[in-house]
């Protein structure tokens, strides 16, 4: 084999991408303060209750009211992200853009969220609280896995994984296509709370239909 250099091109043609952004500092706050205000009131709590209709096994999952996201401009920001995110991977310019569902998810310790998919188009999670620790592992060199969001797509095989782990950044915002598998683990810790907003929403069919039909 020769050591001379060889210019190389990395291409990835398999696999859904995903992007990461940051939800700005004011957004999370005025979550925040929208949650806890939802939290105190036990009959809003009731109406808003959305934890039939998703996956979770966890303390409590509520909508996001259709006028507290529009006070927020929560599409908006959603939106500009997808827009530059499907503008980049595809060179492809979207037209429309809906949330058709968004709500918060709280949990506590022990909890989880099973492996699951989502409707619509694209999918997404933020992180609005994270506990101080999300607890050690039994076994003390074992991957630490309390607490995170695991993207599962395919099977392992030669340069190619078929998981994608993350650990949850107050602010942190990852946005993935509906169909990408994944779940959350448990953490152990008393005291905190793993708080998100998560999303669906849809696009123009056209750019989402793979198959053009």
């Amino acid at each position: 084999m020769s050591d001379k250099n060889i210019a190389i091109e990395i291409i990835k043609p398999f696999g859904p991408s995903i992007v990461r952004a940051q939800i700005p500092e004011h957004l999370i706050k005025k979550i925040n303060e929208y949650v806890d205000d939802i939290v105190e009131d036990k009959e809003k709590s009731k109406e808003l209750s959305h934890g039939h209709r998703l996956a979770g096994n966890v303390t409590q999952e509520f909508k996001l009211e259709p006028e507290f996201m529009k006070e927020i401009n929560w599409g908006g920001f959603i939106g500009n992200i997808v827009a530059q995110w499907l503008l980049e991977e595809s060179n492809k310019k979207i037209t429309q853009f809906q949330i058709t569902s968004s709500w918060i998810v709280r949990q506590f310790e022990n909890e989880h969220n099973p492996i699951h998919w989502h409707g619509g188009h694209i999918s997404g999670v933020g992180y609005l609280k994270v506990p101080d620790s999300f607890g050690e592992t039994i076994q003390s060199k074992k991957v630490n896995s309390n607490g995170r969001l695991e993207l599962i797509h395919g099977s392992r095989n030669f340069l190619t994984d078929s998981t994608y782990r993350i650990k949850p950044v107050v602010g942190d915002f990852y946005l993935f296509p509906n169909f990408l598998m994944h779940t959350v683990y448990p953490f152990q810790n008393k005291e905190g709370e793993r708080r998100s907003v998560s999303f669906n929403a849809l696009i123009d069919h056209e750019i989402y239909d793979a198959y053009g039909s």
